[in-house]
C-alpha cells in the first residue's frame, strides 16, 4: 500500500521514539541488552500486548526485578501464540499448495485416461475396415504406443502422489511439533499453564462422568528467591528444571505435570483420592530434597532443594478455580508450617472455613 512521505515520517519517527523509550526502560531496569529482552520492551512501549504490558507496567512501578525466569515467562506470554500462528498459518499454506498440486496432476491424468479410452475405441471401430495384415500391424502398433504412454504417465502419478503423501506427512509431524511446543513449557520441558488448564477442564470432566476420585497438588519451590538472589539466575533456572525433572519421574501415565507459574508447580492426579495423592505428593517431595545442587562451573555442593505441596480433592461441581484455590490454601499451611512438608486439605489445621473461602 503506497503511503504518502510525510505519514512516513511520522511512523519512522514514531518508531524511533519506541526503541529508544524500550532501551531507555531496559537500562533503567537493569535487563540484558538481548534481542530478544529488546522485542519484549519494544511491544510493551508500543502497547501491542495488553495483558504483558500490564505486568511489566505493574513490575516497573513495584521495582521487582526481571530476572532472566520472569524475562523468558513474558517473552512466552507475549510471542509464543503470535509464532505458533505464524507456524501454522504457513504450514496449512503449503498443505493447501500440495493438495492443489495433487489435485492438478489428478484432474491431467484424468484427461489422459479419457484420451487413452478414446484411442481405444477409435482402434475398436477401424478392426472392422481393416482388409491386409500390414493394417492390422499398424493399428498394433499404435496401440501399444498409447500403451506404453499410458504406463509411463501412471506410473509418474503414482510417483509423485507418493510424493505428495510423504510432504503431507511432514507438514503433519511438523504441525503436532508446533502444538506440542505451544503446550510446554520451555525452561523445563513439562506441560506450561496453557497445558495444565486444558487438562484439569478434562480431568475433571472424566471424574464427573465415571465417578472415579481426582486429587489435585500445588507445589513451591522453598526459599526459591535466596537461590536467584546468592547463586544467580542461572542456577535459580537449574532448580526449576531439578524440581520439574523429579515430578516428572513421579508423574508418568495418565497424571500431568505442568509449570504453574514462576516457582510453582502442580501435579492433576487422575483416579487418585486424597490419600493416594498425598503419598505420590510425599514420594516427590522426599525425591527433590534427596537431590544434591551442584555448581557445575565449580563442582561445589549448594546444599538440597526442598519444596511444600498442598493437596485436595475434587468435590462436588466445584470450578477449576475453587479446586486450585483449595490446593493453594494447602500450599500456604504446608509454607507456614515449616517448609518441606505436604498438608492436604483434611489436615486438622484447615479449618473448614478457609477451605470453604479459598
Amino acid at each position: 500500500m503506497y503511503l504518502p512521505q510525510a505519514e512516513l515520517g511520522l511512523r519512522s519517527e514514531r518508531e524511533q521514539a519506541l526503541a529508544k523509550t524500550a532501551l531507555a526502560l531496559m537500562g533503567d531496569c537493569d535487563v540484558p541488552p538481548t534481542p530478544e529482552n529488546y522485542e519484549l520492551f519494544y511491544t510493551y512501549s508500543a502497547g501491542e500486548n495488553p495483558g504483558v504490558g500490564r505486568v511489566i507496567g505493574d513490575m516497573i512501578a513495584a521495582r521487582r526485578p526481571f530476572t532472566a525466569t520472569v524475562l523468558q515467562e513474558l517473552r512466552d506470554r507475549a510471542f509464543s501464540r503470535d509464532r505458533t500462528e505464524r507456524a501454522v498459518e504457513s504450514i496449512g499454506e503449503t498443505v493447501t499448495a500440495s493438495l492443489n498440486e495433487t489435485i492438478a496432476k489428478l484432474e491431467e491424468a484424468g484427461r489422459d485416461a479419457s484420451a487413452f479410452g478414446n484411442t481405444l475405441t477409435a482402434a475398436r471401430g477401424e478392426l472392422g475396415g481393416l482388409d491386409s495384415p500390414d493394417g492390422l500391424r499398424k493399428l498394433i502398433g499404435s496401440l501399444v504406443t498409447a500403451t506404453k504412454d499410458m504406463e509411463q504417465r501412471t506410473k509418474t502419478l503414482e510417483q509423485e502422489l507418493q510424493n505428495s503423501s510423504e510432504q503431507v506427512g511432514e507438514l503433519r509431524a511438523q504441525l503436532d511439533n508446533v502444538r506440542r511446543e505451544s503446550l510446554t513449557d520451555p525452561l523445563t520441558g513439562i506441560a506450561n499453564r496453557k497445558a495444565f488448564d486444558t487438562e484439569l477442564l478434562s480431568a475433571m470432566a472424566e471424574a464427573r462422568a465415571s465417578g472415579e476420585p481426582l486429587a489435585l497438588f500445588m507445589c513451591d519451590i522453598d526459599r526459591f528467591k535466596s537461590f536467584n538472589d546468592t547463586w544467580g539466575h542461572q542456577t535459580g533456572d537449574h532448580v526449576l528444571r531439578l524440581v520439574a525433572g523429579c515430578i516428572s519421574e513421579n508423574t508418568k501415565g495418565r497424571d500431568t505435570a505442568a509449570r504453574f507459574g514462576g516457582e510453582e508447580f502442580a501435579v492433576i492426579v487422575r483416579r487418585a483420592s486424597l490419600l493416594d495423592a498425598m503419598k505420590l505428593a510425599e514420594q516427590i517431595r522426599g525425591s527433590v530434597q534427596s537431590k544434591k545442587l551442584i555448581k557445575k562451573s565449580t563442582g561445589d555442593v549448594l546444599g538440597s532443594v526442598t519444596i511444600s505441596i498442598g493437596v485436595a480433592e475434587l468435590s462436588g461441581e466445584e470450578s477449576p478455580v475453587e479446586l486450585i484455590q483449595r490446593a493453594d490454601m494447602c500450599l500456604y499451611r504446608a509454607k507456614h508450617a515449616g517448609r518441606n512438608r505436604v498438608i492436604g486439605e483434611d489436615d486438622p489445621s484447615i479449618s473448614p472455613f478457609e477451605t470453604d473461602a479459598a
